[in-house]
């Protein structure tokens, strides 16, 4: 089986390899193109029957990762991919551990739910082809009804997914049926990004946490008012994320990530530039690119041993736990701010707060929780610097 593709970028630039979604072409990464090809070769492919690649049928899914990994010929390389394609990122990781230098996975799974929904959507679509899927596809990969917001976008996701051969659609939903890679997430040493839509239908953020639990060292971004196609549905969010985790890379991960025999993660200044640059990227997700230029630009010798030490230990060591998801750590922070009296920082939790996906209402659930446990005059002033920072932060009309 030989898949379409094609690359983008400098000639010599290390390869970064990445995946579409079911019923979605190469082009579903257009919209990070620019900003990936800046620092990384990139080469993106069709899924069988998808865009330009053949139709097939019959093969299993671990046939297609032998595919996707057909396509990096013997050098090193990055590797990501939405849902389906994130899955075989992650199953290609697993299975060449010395060859993948970072891995992403975007709205995707460890295992997509039991194999019957599958193989019945297979069935349904060689009876009734594509078409009546098409609406319950829209509502699983934007939160919003395109239809009536973006009629542009909505045309051009349309035109993938008509371009699709039933047959071949059908064929991965049964390979997508044979997969579970829940048992072998830790053989994956790849640093890794996990990317989740916070009103995913069909791979919700649970599915993302599981992932981030059993990679070691994972990172988790989850991207509030996103659903399945978060990449599409909120570009900066998604394209922002993806460029911290992948950097500026050479082809052999120069950066201190590579982890061949030899590196410098082994010794005590490796682990923590590998500590300071995770710790900084959740900084960064967490509070807003804003927030943290203006703290880095107000560093000076006397305070910048307590910005490395929050970097690496609260934003590194305890954000980036795989424990807690980053909306409860949120909540817990909330909380224990309010408690604090620390209303200084408040604010800015908020904010990050709503970046983390929680929904206002929520916020207001967590401060009425405050006033039976933290005290009612210490909730009051909560409500009032909650409620002008969520004002400050809601979209203009």
């Amino acid at each position: 089986m030989r898949l379409h593709h094609r690359i983008d970028g400098p000639a010599d630039a290390p390869l970064l390899m990445l995946g579409p979604s079911l019923g979605t072409g190469m082009a579903v990464w257009e919209p990070q193109l620019e900003a990936l090809t800046a620092a990384w070769r990139v080469l993106r492919y069709d899924l069988p029957g998808h865009g330009g690649s053949a139709p097939a049928t019959g093969f299993t899914f671990d046939a297609l990762a032998e595919a996707v990994l057909d396509l990096a010929g013997g050098e090193r390389f990055a590797i990501g991919g939405i849902s389906l394609g994130g899955a075989l990122a992650a199953t290609v990781a697993a299975n060449v551990p010395d060859r993948v230098t970072h891995l992403v996975m975007c709205c995707s799974s460890a295992r997509f739910g039991e194999p019957g929904p599958w193989l019945e959507r297979a069935a349904a679509v060689r009876r009734d082809g594509l078409r009546p899927l098409m609406e319950s596809l829209l509502g699983r990969w934007f939160v919003a009804r395109i239809s009536e917001s973006d009629p542009v976008l909505l045309h051009w996701v349309l035109s993938m997914v008509h371009g699709v051969d039933p047959e071949s659609y059908a064929a991965c939903c049964e390979a997508v049926a044979g997969y579970d890679l829940t048992a072998r997430l830790a053989e994956i040493s790849a640093p890794t990004l996990i990317v989740a839509g916070a009103e995913d239908p069909a791979t919700p953020v649970e599915h993302s946490l599981a992932l981030a639990r059993g990679i070691p060292g994972a990172l988790l971004a989850v991207v509030p008012g996103a659903a399945h196609l978060a990449n599409v549905e909120r570009v900066e969010a998604v394209t922002s994320a993806m460029v911290r985790h992948l950097g500026g890379k050479d082809a052999n991960g120069g950066d201190g990530d590579d982890r061949e025999d030899g590196d410098d993660r082994e010794d005590g200044g490796g682990r923590e530039d590998a500590r300071r640059a995770a710790g900084m990227r959740t900084r960064r997700e967490v509070l807003g690119d804003a927030h943290v230029d203006r703290a880095v630009a107000n560093t000076t010798a006397f305070t910048a041993d307590f910005q490395d030490l929050i970097t690496r230990y609260a934003w590194d060591e305890i954000w980036n736990r795989p424990g807690l998801d980053r909306r409860t750590r949120s909540c817990v922070t909330l909380t224990a701010l309010v408690a604090g009296g620390r209303l200084e920082e408040l604010a800015m939790h908020v904010r990050a707060a709503l970046r983390n996906g929680l929904t206002p209402d929520e916020i207001k659930e967590v401060l009425l929780q405050t006033a039976i446990y933290c005290g009612v005059p210490a909730a009051n002033a909560a409500f009032a610097v909650a409620q002008r920072t969520l004002a400050e932060s809601a979209p203009a009309e």
